[in-house]
């Protein structure tokens, strides 16, 4: 299974938007991009086959990360906070598709 990625990485200034989303397996997400991400300023965008987007948002001083579905219709998004394992974790078992309801945990946060 494969989903498409979009990120900023800061230091580096590597960025691939959304609309030049780039394939990746899981595993590949967690071996070449989940310890890019060390700043605030970072960020992994992960499209699911319904673009769908899972966004990964690091925290480095609490040494967390922020994962949300955002829902661009409801002005809100659910997320969660999540170490790096269990980052990998999750990335590991994303379904094909997702929303607030297929990933464990998510609470409800309005912009």
């Amino acid at each position: 299974m494969q989903f498409r990625v979009f990120y900023l990485i800061n230091r580096s200034g590597e960025c691939v938007s959304s609309t030049s989303a780039v394939a990746m397996t899981p595993k590949t997400i967690c071996e070449q991009m989940l310890d890019r991400l060390q700043s605030e300023d970072d960020y992994l965008g992960i499209l699911d086959a319904e673009d769908t987007t899972l966004q990964v948002l690091p925290e480095p001083d609490q040494e967390r990360y922020y994962v949300e579905v955002p829902i661009d219709a409801a002005k809100a998004s659910f997320g969660r906070y999540v170490t790096r394992a269990e980052l990998e974790e999750l990335v590991l078992s994303l379904p094909p598709t997702f929303d607030e309801r297929s990933i464990p945990g998510l609470t409800y946060r309005p912009w």
